[in-house]
């Protein structure tokens, strides 16, 4: 793995070597500012002066000579239109072929000029980040600002772009026109725009790179990106095969439904948590250890179960199953033996069974990049139906019973259910999931890929990375320091983390801020939960259906909200704006929720409710999106991944939470309200000083 310089030289296009922005000459510039202005040879202001020129000019050399390019494709597209055209009025197949086959020549050149601009932004936000770093200023949000937002700025080809939409746009309404038309669709505009981007694959990597050129976000891609699940680069013709050979449907849909039934499991002894710690002769406050016990074992269950998921998908799948419903069946007779020993052990064996992370590596893993990022949109949208599922579940179990020697009501009910569903799916696993090939036996039993793919394979390498922002970017720029002339890095810089330790020391000041406020997000939501019962009893005689509504209110407003700020907001507003702001949410929702006075409301409590875990859930998303992009490509893989750090934070964070409940407890419950929030009120103004800290390291 070489740091950008050399990269950059070993993927220009030799034609166009002269149009590339001059790194190796910026990164001379910056070093002798730096010790001109440590001499006393230049002033600091005239210094900012030459290089913003020095930088127009080397943007302005490279966005003309890509509009150019790209009148000149534009010029192609229109020549080969006009043979169409004949070709339509007096069809000869051999002709629509060669046809065919030179609108694609000329979609592998828009590729390769695409490929230009990404790496010439690339290299502009590296020369960027080396200046602020030298000379300590911020100068990077300046430049930024005032050149994108300008009228007359030549970024604003590169942010923009309507040409090159409208190049694609023709290639896409010629080729599907000359392709054998299915259905009763008349043109391309008749069609759905999700359908053009299958048609051709020359056309699918362009709409993939021309997506990631402008950053643009829909409701699937944002919440595609609360589960955290990286996507680092195209797909080559090989690997696209060997990804149609590992995927299963069926096998995605079940890793599916093992998240939905975990995150019911997790919330549906929520409102009845506190009833049941009476039954058994224990404080209503102890509901905080029955509810954290399994978010203690769910710490480690993630570590083996992130290992296990290297050799196989099934077996882990299989083993969390029969946890569960073992851990769910101890739950549920621990009413009859009188055992709050036995009902928290029930609870740690489902702790145990938690298999999230085995459900975030099969789709990372098995399911073809081009419907990736709906299957991690599928995995959050089970997690937060699994969260409102599970409430409303408990509420509609109120009922008092014997079958024989077992109670059956409010309390053991909700363990029989559960057992009997993991039962269930434990069946239908055995019956329908397909373990997948490993990569070695596809490779083998592959075909060999037709040559005229190779051009395409050279140039879809990096089309996926973000143009100003990739992890795999953020970890060459910290091995491109201007201090080490040296341009090789190690061997050991791509490959993953292999234990604890390696995986921490990967960890940048702004990873560890993302991960604090993930920690701080998480508790400040479990305070609000697993208290819930046991306030709203307190102060205001809710009942536990009650309860069970307005627990399963607060989890259905995750998919509407994610899908405001996913399709409108997040397109407003950067990534860390909407993250600060967020973050102030929070805030406001944790001080509107403490008893100021004598009195407490019933409003005070569902409006601070609300705004805490509504802003909590907008912050989640940002939050995992603004990880992936500051984290080390080393951390997108292997058993110490980022998905497991964000996993372990928020785990963390819920067991701390739940502690504190019971803890706080002992004090009585007429302080249980505000000695909780206090904890949630520090961290949440800790991680707000420090988003503002590292705020522009965040882009």
């Amino acid at each position: 793995m070489v740091n950008f310089g050399k990269k950059l030289t070993a993927n220009r296009v030799q034609e166009w070597e002269r149009y590339y922005i001059n790194y190796k000459l910026m990164k001379k510039k910056v070093k002798q500012f730096a010790q001109q202005i440590q001499e006393g040879g230049q002033d600091r202001r005239r210094v900012l002066k030459e290089f913003s020129r020095m930088l127009d000019d080397q943007i302005e050399k490279t966005v003309l000579f890509f509009l150019e390019q790209q009148g000149i494709i534009a010029h192609r597209i229109q020549e080969l239109g006009e043979q169409r055209t004949i070709l339509l009025e007096q069809p000869d197949i051999s002709k629509i072929s060669g046809l065919r086959e030179a609108y694609t020549a000329v979609g592998q050149d828009l590729l390769k000029l695409l490929r230009f601009v990404d790496l010439n932004a690339t290299g502009i936000r590296k020369i960027l980040k080396k200046f602020d770093k030298r000379f300590g200023y911020k100068f990077t949000d300046y430049y930024l600002s005032t050149r994108s937002n300008h009228p007359y700025s030549q970024l604003q080809q590169v942010f923009k772009h309507v040409g090159v939409a409208a190049v694609v746009g023709a290639l896409s309404r010629n080729l599907a026109d000359l392709q054998e038309r299915q259905g009763s669709y008349l043109s391309i505009y008749d069609q759905p725009s999700t359908a053009l981007t299958v048609q051709d694959p020359v056309i699918y990597l362009i709409h993939a790179s021309v997506d990631k050129l402008t950053r643009s976000t829909n409701f699937l891609q944002y919440l595609g990106q609360h589960a955290l699940i990286v996507h680092e680069d195209v797909p080559t013709a090989e690997e696209d095969q060997i990804d149609d050979k590992r995927y299963h449907f069926m096998s995605l849909l079940l890793n599916l439904a093992n998240t939905f039934l975990y995150m019911v499991n997790t919330y549906i002894i929520v409102p009845t948590a506190d009833d049941y710690s009476m039954s058994l002769g224990a404080a209503a406050t102890v509901c905080g250890v029955i509810i954290g016990s399994m978010a203690v074992a769910q710490v480690f269950s993630s570590v083996y179960f992130s290992a296990w998921s290297n050799r196989s998908y099934f077996k882990p799948l299989v083993f969390s199953s029969i946890v569960l419903f073992l851990g769910n069946t101890l739950y549920a007779l621990a009413y009859d033996v009188d055992s709050l020993a036995i009902l928290l052990t029930g609870r740690l064996l489902c702790g145990m069974g938690s298999a999230r992370a085995v459900n975030r590596r099969y789709i990372s893993d098995c399911v073809p990049l081009k419907i990736r990022m709906q299957a991690s949109a599928g995995f959050v949208s089970a997690s937060a139906l699994g969260m409102a599922c599970g409430p409303a579940l408990a509420g509609l179990l109120q009922t008092n019973f014997k079958i024989y020697a077992l109670t059956i009501n409010q309390d053991t009910l909700p363990g029989w259910v559960m057992a009997f569903a993991w039962l269930a799916y434990l069946i239908w696993l055995w019956i329908s999931f397909k373990e997948p090939i490993r990569d070695t036996e596809v490779k083998h039993s592959s075909p060999d890929v037709d040559a005229g793919h190779d051009e395409n394979e050279a140039l879809e390498s990096g089309l996926m990375q973000h143009l100003l922002i990739s992890s795999e970017q953020k970890q060459n720029e910290d091995g491109d320091d201007e201090c080490n002339d040296s341009e090789d890095a190690s061997e050991d810089s791509h490959r993953p983390a292999t234990s604890v330790a390696s995986a921490y020391r990967l960890l940048t000041p702004s990873i560890k801020v993302q991960l604090l406020i993930y920690f701080m997000l998480k508790y400040a939501m479990e305070i609000l939960l697993s208290e819930s019962s046991v306030i709203t009893s307190y102060y205001f005689g809710w009942s536990t259906s009650s309860v069970a509504i307005f627990l399963a209110i607060l989890g259905l407003t995750v998919l509407p909200v994610n899908a405001v700020v996913g399709t409108y907001i997040s397109n407003m507003f950067e990534d860390r704006q909407l993250l600060l702001g967020s973050e102030i949410l929070v805030l406001l929702g944790i001080v509107l929720s403490f008893q100021f006075t004598s009195s407490y409301t019933v409003p005070q409590y569902v409006c601070s409710a609300l705004i805490t875990f509504v802003a909590a859930e907008v912050l989640e998303g940002v939050n995992l999106s603004l990880l992936s992009q500051v984290m080390s490509s080393r951390l997108a893989r292997g058993t110490y991944n980022g998905g497991l750090l964000s996993t372990e934070a928020g785990t963390l964070a819920r067991v701390v939470a739940d502690g504190t409940i019971t803890l706080a407890g002992y004090l009585g419950e007429s302080k249980l309200l505000n000695i909780t929030l206090l904890p949630s009120l520090l961290i949440c103004l800790a991680s707000i000083a420090a988003t503002i800290r590292t705020y522009n390291s965040l882009f």
